[in-house]
């Protein structure tokens, strides 16, 4: 045995210990450059994997952040929504719609006795011309003014016919609810005027309703709520994945040099490309995590919460019905594994130039940002996938899971939409392989964004090896 040089037991258990985060890093021996190497260690990955996992589920923020948030936001967030809908509608039918009616027919006091007797109208009698009452409705001391007026000329034939004209503010909500209830009340009054003068004059009810307009849904209950859950999901699954991504980013690049611990465990017996790549994993899987927990809350949310809000305005109970094709689940597991593996690579890169939490998390959010416009283009729902958007990153996975739960599967275009994304990831994945090269990057001491050190180091150099 060489003297000087260590066994392999001792070199393997203090492999061990700087992996496990010991504060002692280990001797550097002549010829030994394997902290230098951009080679990958598997079992050094998976020993730091682990770490990163401990000391996340450690962390309050990232267990907030990329957890307990996709898991309770949509339970939480629609019960209070659904609450306050309930507690504003309430304090609405409470409140007074103060109106002035002008000229009311003798033949029609019936109206005004019917308008008088609901509680919710508050009717003044203080103004006696229409200018003074729109003067009140623009200083908003008056809701609306009811005018009663003579009937156009082809409409004079019924005796004792009428018009009613309501003046109200579109921009007041209370002036806009005063009008609703108004002209629900003459619009009851008025059919009701007209079948009395109809049957007076024998005419029948068919003669009276020359033609009827009937609408008729052909769309199942089942596709109802496959509309829901398709304009719902995707949105959420991309931002969730891309949130569960944001908080593990910016703590396992910045955060780490912040606390100074990045420097530390530049000293561990694993390559640097190993502890990258270890830390890129940690990252992906919380990603993972936050959108299947996000989606597995959303659909329970669905079902308990928006279901029922959802049956009282549709046409009952089985109006909208909640349920995913057995397929949809593993494209969707898919689609939220790829796109957290590219925004992993993304945020990453960019928190990499960030020397505090605070400057990594304005760094980072961009890729946030930027994964947000191409979802409008995955959101018609008349449309499926297609060539033109299977090529386009993020777009094509929220329009690849909107298919999926609509029960429409086009492999050809599913495939391309996942190579996409995976060239996507590969394209970052290089680019942190060449950031990696550089050693003031590593250690800190590079003081600039991404950009400059795109436009200094990557391209310079680019520019330099071309005109040699």
């Amino acid at each position: 045995m060489q003297r000087g040089v260590p066994t392999g037991r001792w070199q393997r258990g203090r492999r061990h210990e700087a992996l496990g985060g010991t504060s002692r890093p280990r001797r550097r021996h002549r010829g030994d450059t394997r902290g230098d190497r951009l080679d990958v260690d598997w079992r050094d990955i998976w020993i730091l994997y682990r770490r990163e996992l401990r000391s996340a589920f450690r962390d309050r923020t990232i267990v907030v952040n990329s957890i307990l948030i996709p898991l309770f936001l949509y339970p939480v967030a629609l019960w209070v929504m659904l609450t306050a809908l309930v507690f504003v509608t309430g304090l609405s039918e409470r409140t007074s719609s103060r109106l002035v009616i002008l000229d009311v027919p003798s033949a029609h006091v019936v109206l005004m006795d019917t308008l008088q007797a609901r509680t919710s109208l508050e009717i003044r009698e203080d103004v006696i011309s229409a200018d003074s009452a729109a003067t009140l409705i623009r200083v908003g001391e008056l809701d609306a003014v009811v005018e009663f007026l003579p009937p156009e000329a082809d409409a004079r034939g019924m005796d004792d016919n009428f018009q009613v004209l309501i003046r109200y503010d579109r921009a007041v909500d209370r002036s806009r609810r005063a009008r609703d209830r108004v002209e629900s009340i003459v619009a009851g009054y008025r059919s009701r005027w007209v079948e009395r003068e109809a049957s007076a004059l024998d005419i029948s009810d068919a003669d009276q309703q020359q033609f009827r307009i009937l609408q008729d849904n052909v769309s199942s209950g089942q596709e109802m709520g496959a509309l829901v859950m398709g304009i719902l999901i995707p949105l959420f699954l991309v931002l969730m994945v891309a949130m569960g991504c944001l908080v593990p980013s910016i703590d396992s690049t910045a955060g780490e040099r912040e606390r100074s611990t990045w420097e530390t465990l530049m000293t561990v017996s694993a390559s640097r490309l190993s502890v990258v790549t270890a830390k890129y994993l940690y990252v992906a899987t919380l990603g993972i995590l936050a959108g299947v927990l996000n989606v597995a809350a959303m659909f329970v949310s669905l079902g308990a919460i928006v279901g029922p809000l959802l049956a009282d305005i549709g046409d009952g109970a089985d109006a909208f019905q909640f349920s995913l094709p057995l397929l949809a689940l593993p494209v969707m597991i898919v689609a939220a594994i790829a796109l957290a593996l590219f925004f992993a690579a993304a945020m990453m890169i960019l928190a990499a130039f960030a020397r505090t939490f605070k400057d990594g998390q304005a760094m980072a959010s961009i890729v946030v940002w930027l994964a947000i416009l191409p979802i409008a283009l995955g959101q018609q729902t008349d449309q499926t996938l297609t060539p033109t958007i299977a090529a386009i990153p993020v777009a094509n996975a929220a329009r690849m899971i909107r298919d999926a739960i609509n029960g429409v599967f086009i492999w050809p275009l599913i495939a391309e939409t996942l190579v996409v994304l995976l060239v996507m990831v590969a394209a970052c994945l290089l680019l942190a392989r060449a950031v990696l090269q550089f050693e003031d990057l590593l250690m800190g001491s590079f003081d600039g964004s991404f950009w400059r050190f795109a436009k200094e180091r990557l391209m310079g150099k680019r520019a330099t090896e071309g005109t040699k």
